[in-house]
């Protein structure tokens, strides 16, 4: 089959060589052109390959044209390609492996585990940075809003309630009321064993208001409203409608993350008392069908145990909770970058960091109650 190159042998000086190369170089030569060029430069020193007749140069063609120089240099001797053009110089440049560069990248080291714990912390502190700045610039954005209540834009206000509080409340009630009867379930087998059926109203009474209501309420409102303001404002960043609201005048502090702060300010302590009564409900269920307890014993022991203190106590954690989610979701979602990628990690990002510090939170709240003996 007729070759679509052309190799020919022009005059040269003395102790070198000259060749011309022509055509169309495409892989479905390669063999013949490994061969013949190969045969034509094996022997000689100082070779120069004159490529300006190449009207079309493919990948696997210019990898053989570099390998056969690599060839030619491991005997001792240098070749040389000249006159390319165009796309042709461009390609063969990056099949070149001759300027001191490896042609192969090196594999990426794998971090240790210092560097693991180095990157984290800088990571950490970094966030942390970022968030006590940002709670800054809130604060400033509301002393300016209490100034001029006007600049705050609270048309969207019920429909964030609507969307965080209305549509959330069927999965929080669910899950409070799973929670509160796995709870019971737990509990009840226990003290029946001892006599103790009078105490499971206790136990899930206590656990469900002061740990297990505000804390799973919170969680599951980070992963449905904390998650959807990142992405939100996530989303308004990458295409820069927060720097068009900048342009125009308006604070992003007032017009998108104050109504959204005072939206969960609003919501969470009212999923937390539903959750609260869902969940207590739970133990009843375990009470009445495991223990064949009747619901009055179960109701009045609960009345017993769970004052309004201990529900005071799981309201202040709800709005501590909600002022959390606000404020780093929307953080997160302001500092988005990199399109819609940065949109997926600065999500990520937020849920974690959201759940990372409601634990610490609850933590820190059920310390102070227990040295207050609350």
């Amino acid at each position: 089959m007729q070759a679509s190159f052309t190799l020919t042998r022009e005059p040269a000086a003395a102790g070198s060589l000259r060749l011309r190369l022509g055509g169309a170089l495409t892989l479905r030569d390669g063999a013949r052109l490994w061969r013949d060029l190969g045969a034509a430069v094996r022997g000689h020193g100082d070779v120069e390959v004159d490529l300006a007749a190449v009207d079309r140069l493919e990948g696997g063609a210019a990898a053989l044209l570099a390998a056969t120089a690599m060839q030619h240099a491991e005997r001792g001797g240098v070749l040389r390609y000249t006159g390319a053009q165009g796309d042709a110089a461009r390609l063969l440049e990056l099949y070149d492996c001759g300027r001191g560069d490896p042609c192969e990248r090196s594999q990426p080291r794998q971090p240790g585990l210092l560097s693991d714990i180095g990157t984290f912390a800088h990571t950490a502190v970094g966030t942390t940075r970022a968030i006590l700045a940002f709670v800054g610039d809130l604060v400033v954005g509301v002393v300016q809003a209490v100034r001029r209540p006007r600049t705050v834009h609270l048309g969207d206000l019920g429909v964030l309630i609507e969307r965080a509080g209305t549509d959330g409340m069927p999965i929080v009630l669910l899950i409070n009321f799973l929670v509160g009867a796995i709870l019971g379930l737990q509990g009840a087998i226990q003290l029946h064993r001892f006599g103790g059926d009078p105490f499971l109203a206790n136990l899930v009474g206590l656990s469900v208001v002061r740990e297990l209501g505000p804390l799973m309420t919170a969680i599951l409102v980070t992963g449905r409203s904390g998650a959807a303001y990142a992405a939100e404002l996530g989303t308004m960043t990458v295409n820069e409608e927060v720097d068009a609201l900048r342009t125009l005048g308006q604070d992003p502090q007032r017009f998108l993350v104050f109504p959204r702060v005072l939206t969960l300010v609003l919501v969470v302590p009212v999923l937390t008392l539903l959750g609260d009564l869902i969940g207590s409900l739970g133990g009843l269920a375990i009470a009445v069908t495991y223990l064949d307890q009747p619901s009055i014993v179960y109701l009045q022991a609960m009345q017993l145990a769970v004052g309004l203190g201990d529900v005071g106590t799981g309201l202040l954690k709800s709005v501590a909770f909600a002022i959390a989610i606000g404020l780093i979701a929307c953080q997160r979602g302001l500092s988005t970058s990199g399109g819609a990628v940065g949109v997926g990690r600065a999500t990520t990002s937020a849920v974690v960091v959201v759940l990372f510090t409601l634990v610490a939170l609850d933590a820190v709240f059920t310390w102070i109650f227990t040295l207050l003996d609350w």
